[in-house]
C-alpha cells in the first residue's frame, strides 16, 4: 500500500521554517487549541486532503534545485505532524533518498515512543515552547506543558539539532520571570542551535471568524520593538543564540 496522510496545504519557497529555501507541508490534525493559532482550520484530521507520499514527492522534486542551492529542504508543519507519525516518517525517508534536508515543526506534545521514529528521521527539529509557566501554557493550549519539556530533554539526550521557537504575546507570554525560567531551561540543552522569538500577529484571525470560533486575542497588539529586544537580551545574556523571527 502507498503511504497516505491528511494535509492542509503546501507552501513553496518558504524561508522561515528552517534553513534555506524550503517546501513546507502543513499536515492536518492538532491536539492543541492555541489561542493565537493561525491555522485553526488544521484542527481536525478528517477535514484535510488525502495524499500519498509519492504525490508529495513529485512536488518536492520540482524544487530540488532551489533547496540545494540555498541549503534548504522540506519542513513538515501543521497542525501537529506527530499525529500522523508513519506518514511523516515516510516523507522524511524519501527526502533523504534524494539527499534533501528534513525538518519537523512540532509542539512536542506527543508520547515519546510514538514520536521517536519521526525524530530519528528528521535532520532538524523546530520545537515550539509556548510558555515555561504551566498555568499559562495550559491557558494557551488546553494541554499540559510537561510532555513538551520531556520532548526537549529527549532531543538533547540524542543530540538532535534543534531550534526553539517562542511566540511573544503581550499580556500572555511576556511575563519576564517566566521567560527567564525558560532561558534557564534552554541553557541546559546542548543541542539547541538557536532560539527564535516570534512576535505575535493576528494574520489568522479571519479564519477564526470564518469558522465561527471565538478569537480571544482580538484586542491584543503585537509586541513593541523594545519588548522584543528585552526578551532577546534575556536569552542572549545566558549565551543563547536568540534571534527575532
Amino acid at each position: 500500500m502507498k503511504p497516505t496522510g491528511h494535509i492542509h496545504s503546501t507552501e513553496t519557497l518558504g524561508t522561515v521554517d528552517g534553513p534555506g529555501i524550503r517546501l513546507i507541508i502543513f499536515t492536518q490534525g492538532c491536539p492543541l487549541r492555541c489561542l493565537y493559532c493561525h491555522n485553526p482550520d488544521c484542527r481536525e484530521i478528517e477535514t484535510g486532503r488525502v495524499v500519498t507520499v509519492a504525490e508529495l514527492m513529485t512536488e518536492v522534486r520540482k524544487y530540488r534545485s532551489y533547496m540545494r542551492a540555498s541549503g534548504g529542504g522540506v519542513t513538515v508543519s501543521g497542525g501537529e505532524p506527530l499525529m500522523q507519525p508513519h506518514f511523516v516518517t515516510e516523507i522524511f525517508h524519501q527526502c533523504h533518498e534524494l539527499g534533501i534536508h528534513t525538518a519537523l515543526d512540532t509542539s512536542g506534545y506527543c508520547e515519546l515512543p510514538v514520536a521517536k521514529p519521526v525524530i530519528d528521521a528528521a535532520d532538524l527539529v523546530l520545537l515550539d515552547i509556548k510558555s515555561f509557566d504551566p498555568e499559562t501554557y495550559f491557558k494557551i493550549t488546553q494541554v499540559p506543558l510537561e510532555p513538551t519539556l520531556d520532548f526537549a530533554r529527549y532531543l538533547n539526550e540524542i543530540h538532535k539539532p534543534t531550534w526553539i521557537r517562542f511566540v511573544l504575546v503581550p499580556g500572555l507570554t511576556d511575563h519576564l520571570p517566566h521567560i527567564q525560567k525558560m532561558a534557564d531551561f534552554v541553557i541546559t540543552l546542548n543541542n539547541v542551535e538557536r532560539l527564535e522569538v516570534l512576535p505575535f500577529h493576528k494574520m489568522g484571525e479571519y479564519k477564526w471568524q470564518e469558522m465561527g470560533y471565538p478569537y480571544e486575542l482580538s484586542n491584543t497588539q503585537p509586541p513593541t520593538p523594545e519588548l522584543i529586544q528585552n526578551v532577546l537580551q534575556i536569552f542572549r545574556d545566558r549565551g543563547i543564540n536568540a534571534l527575532a523571527g
